[in-house]
């Protein structure tokens, strides 16, 4: 055959310019994609073998070479697959997503022959362009598994390619890439070592590389003795794909320190192998401690994506919701379809099924923990947990799962121990009809908060919530096993029996009608800063407390959102008094006395400033406040 010169198509074309200047967002992946590639080839080499006896007399010595040579300035990639004739070379490197590999899965569907199909990436798919990156010119020196003719293919990438047959050794391919002058640093043996561990460890097949050492000489004056040896630079074995018995806890903790760059050892290790519609190996882990950056913006997520043992990449958040973002492992599907590289996922709805898988497993599993080993999960809780919650609001689907997860301290926690929602459910006083909640700065600001006094009367248990996420959560948290979720520190939270609550309204109406004119005072003098003063019926020891109306924003919820500089709307709460305190028999006293005087004004203000203190926020103007303190301080001498 006479040297021919082809034209690239114009597709070609265009996705080869894509390729080189824009598509990969590191150029050391053209290693990973032509190590694919002849792996690819061999296990079409391997699956042919079986009826083609051809194939079965070139004997079955599977490997990948890498070849580096620093004086050529080349780096070859040969494999001992199932090579390609003249018209395949053409078709899968001339045409887009033309991959032969592709070709011959339709073909094997079409005679109904599935079973025997192993599973395959594609070969010389786009991603065997991706060597233009690093190269002047690619040469494919190839041949066809039971052909007597090789073919060598070249090209600078600079429109054309030529064809010419030429010969080879036994069936396979080498891709030789004559390396730009900018990117020898790919011949040296440590960069070829990192990329082939980073990208492709987990080829089945070994890939192997000529390595010469250095001996010093036995004898002074003697030369230095050099031996070349053929090392294997990669595990082949994927721990994810071996079987849970033939492997060793400790080789599980090594694996889970390899990649997470974590020392210490996982709190919890899921392994297992997902079949059906969409078929996955998945190893992950549960960290015993949180990452520094888990809060942070800029977190990597912490699993990695293969497809059939192929390293693809540690930034797909799909896989993983973000409420799990701590979770660190390996997922390897099989049967992820790939679009234009292995960097980009073709079809989101297999990732979307893996991470619904994923996302369940994992939160079987901490079911499981918390069922089993309270303190191993209260553990997990104390650097998660917060984490956790999140998923109460962005994932319902599994908000189910999440509630029976959640933990929370309470007014009736024992040293500490916080409680899940079953056990304040199983444990609610028969009169009692919601769950009740109050959110806050920390469990000691919000232990003392005056409006649990009603509450520790009536032995009505209630959460506290101390992380700044509760803010949000309680937004989709609205109810557990049939119990309404309420917050205490609202107006309308409903409390006690039928006949309770017409008992307190009676008192409340008394209260009014007792303090009327000195509600109406009050209320004109906060105008500009409560929606409504009014009696209270949860109030025990304290004079007064702020809650907050139907739809306002509570203090909690405007604390965090300044801590966010975030504009934070003007909300007016209401302001409830205690009729049984006696600090409104003195206003009352001082209201009949001198309406008009400045010290029943100063008594309002100090009581609107002390509704603020209990409620953890600060008084408008803090050098006034102190200023009547301290006047009332001295006239009390």
């Amino acid at each position: 055959m006479a040297k021919k010169t082809r034209k690239f198509k114009t597709e070609v074309q265009q996705l080869l310019d894509l390729v080189v200047h824009s598509l990969y967002s590191k150029k050391e992946i053209f290693l990973r994609e032509l190590i694919s590639n002849a792996s690819d080839a061999m296990d079409r080499a391997r699956f042919d073998a079986l009826t083609d006896k051809a194939i079965q007399a070139d004997g079955d010595d599977w490997k990948i070479e890498i070849i580096p040579d620093k004086d050529a300035g080349t780096l070859t990639i040969r494999d001992n697959g199932i090579g390609m004739n003249l018209e395949e070379l053409e078709k899968n490197i001339g045409t887009i997503a033309n991959s032969g590999t592709k070709k011959y899965l339709e073909a094997l569907q079409a005679s109904g022959e599935k079973k025997a199909s192993p599973e395959l990436i594609g070969q010389f798919g786009v991603g065997f362009y991706s060597a233009f990156m690093v190269s002047d010119r690619v040469d494919v020196l190839t041949r066809r598994s039971g052909s007597d003719h090789a073919i060598l293919w070249s090209s600078k990438g600079e429109g054309n390619y030529t064809l010419d047959e030429t010969e080879r050794d036994g069936r396979g391919t080498d891709v030789i890439l004559h390396l730009s002058e900018d990117q020898q640093e790919f011949l040296e043996e440590w960069q070829i070592r990192r990329l082939i561990k980073e990208y492709s460890d987990y080829i089945e097949y070994p890939i192997v590389m000529d390595v010469t050492r250095s001996e010093a000489a036995a004898e002074e004056g003697k030369e230095a003795v050099e031996t070349t040896e053929s090392e294997t630079l990669n595990s082949r074995v994927a721990i994810w794909r071996k079987s849970k018995s033939d492997i060793s806890e400790e080789e599980y903790k090594e694996f889970y320190k390899h990649i997470s760059h974590d020392h210490t050892d996982p709190l919890q290790t899921i392994h297992y192998v997902a079949e059906g519609t969409t078929e996955f190996y998945a190893l992950v882990f549960i960290p015993s401690t949180a990452p520094f950056d888990l809060h942070m913006r800029e977190h990597r997520g912490g699993v990695h994506l293969y497809v059939k043992n192929v390293f693809i990449t540690d930034e797909c958040k799909e896989l993983f919701p973000e409420y799990l973002r701590f979770v660190r492992g390996v997922v390897d599907s099989s049967d992820l379809p790939l679009n234009v590289s292995r960097e980009m996922l073709q079809d989101d709805a297999v990732i979307r099924r893996i991470g619904k898988s994923l996302a369940g497993r994992v939160l079987k599993d901490l079911g499981e923990l918390k069922a089993t080993d309270m303190d191993g999960y209260l553990k997990f809780y104390k650097e998660f947990g917060p984490v956790l919650k999140e998923g109460i609001y962005l994932d319902f689907e599994n908000q189910d799962k999440l509630k029976d997860l959640l933990l929370f301290e309470s007014t009736k926690s024992e040293d500490g121990k916080p409680v899940t929602l079953r056990e304040y459910v199983d444990r609610m006083p028969e009169s009692q009809k919601d769950i009740y909640f109050l959110a806050g700065e920390s469990t000691e600001a919000v232990k003392n908060s005056p409006l649990l006094g009603y509450f520790r009367e009536k032995d009505y248990e209630v959460l506290l919530l101390t992380d700044v996420v509760d803010a949000w959560v309680t937004q989709r948290l609205t109810e557990y096993d049939g119990k309404s979720m309420k917050a205490i520190d609202r107006a309308d939270v409903d409390t006690g029996t039928d006949e309770e609550k017409e008992e307190r309204e009676k008192k409340k109406e008394e209260a009014v009608k007792e303090y009327g004119d000195l509600l109406e005072f009050i209320q004109e003098k906060l105008k500009e800063e409560v929606k409504e003063v009014r009696m209270s019926d949860r109030l025990t020891d304290s004079a007064c407390c702020l809650v907050a109306g139907d739809a306002g924003l509570d203090a909690n919820m405007e604390r965090i959102m300044r801590a966010m500089n975030q504009d934070v709307p003007a909300t007016q709460r209401i302001m409830e008094l205690n009729p049984s305190h006696p600090v409104l028999d003195k206003m009352r006293a001082l209201f009949a006395e001198d309406r008009a005087g400045d010290k029943l004004s100063d008594y309002v203000e100090l009581l609107y400033a002390q509704a603020l203190l209990t409620e953890g926020s600060t008084p408008r103007n803090p050098l006034r406040f102190s200023q009547l303190v301290s006047d009332l301080m001295v006239a009390a001498e």
